[in-house]
């Protein structure tokens, strides 16, 4: 297992499964996980383009029962992208979440759901295609799933999670998710198997986390100043 510790990020080169059985019951306060679909996404992005990785099909089939039996026991509550395609493992919940993307008549999906445990009544995020676009920054996609905003993220944790709780994902993916717990200082711990999306993810991670370090260094006055002048 290769671990990089990147201020209160923990980020792990593991499967998935062989780290949530080396937990403690209820180990973590909340998972917010975006596992596989099962849709026959496992591409790489060559920079001209996708291609099939046949040698790393990671997306054949979504996660097993096991996997949701090791997530329910090792975490308090629950938040799970894509739940519409696993609903077999999962219990009955009257809460879940809608992404809507912004986006209509496109080639992807105008929107994604993700199972909550929370007992609650359904709820919406919304962000403009432009928007997400804009987060994007016009970096290279490196993972084919439409990559989710740290903006989603930031959204789900300040309306899911309380100061000083601890969150896990097992599926790291493009990195969104730990940006957006570092943004918000909760500590959070990351999963991923696949080693090309891991080191990419490690790369973009620690690109955003310091720029973010940079500016919490300035002072008060100096960060006055700057937005003054507009640089911020």
């Amino acid at each position: 297992m290769k671990t990089e510790k990147i201020h209160n990020l923990t980020l792990h080169h593991v499967d998935c499964m062989a780290f949530m059985a080396t937990l403690p019951d209820k180990a973590f306060d909340l998972a917010i996980v975006d596992p596989p679909y099962g849709i026959g996404f496992s591409k790489k992005h060559t920079g001209n383009g996708w291609v099939v990785r046949e040698t790393k099909s990671w997306d054949k089939e979504p996660p097993t029962a096991e996997y949701f039996k090791e997530l329910f026991r090792i975490s308090k509550n629950q938040i799970i992208w894509g739940a519409n395609y696993m609903t077999p493992n999962l219990p009955p919940s009257q809460h879940w979440i809608f992404w809507d993307k912004g986006q209509r008549n496109f080639s992807l999906a105008d929107g994604e759901l993700a199972y909550s445990s929370f007992d609650m009544a359904l709820r919406v995020f919304e962000m403009s295609r432009g928007a997400m676009q804009g987060e994007q920054g016009g970096e290279i996609k490196f993972h084919p799933t439409q990559q989710k905003p740290i903006k989603l993220y930031e959204w789900l944790l300040t309306n899911y999670a309380k100061p000083g709780q601890k969150i896990l994902d097992t599926h790291l993916g493009s990195g969104s998710h730990a940006i957006a717990a570092h943004n918000l200082g909760f500590e959070f711990v990351g999963c991923e198997l696949d080693e090309d999306y891991f080191n990419a993810s490690i790369k973009r991670i620690k690109m955003a986390t310091s720029q973010i370090s940079l500016l919490d260094s300035y002072t008060q006055v100096e960060r006055d100043d700057f937005e003054q002048r507009d640089l911020l």
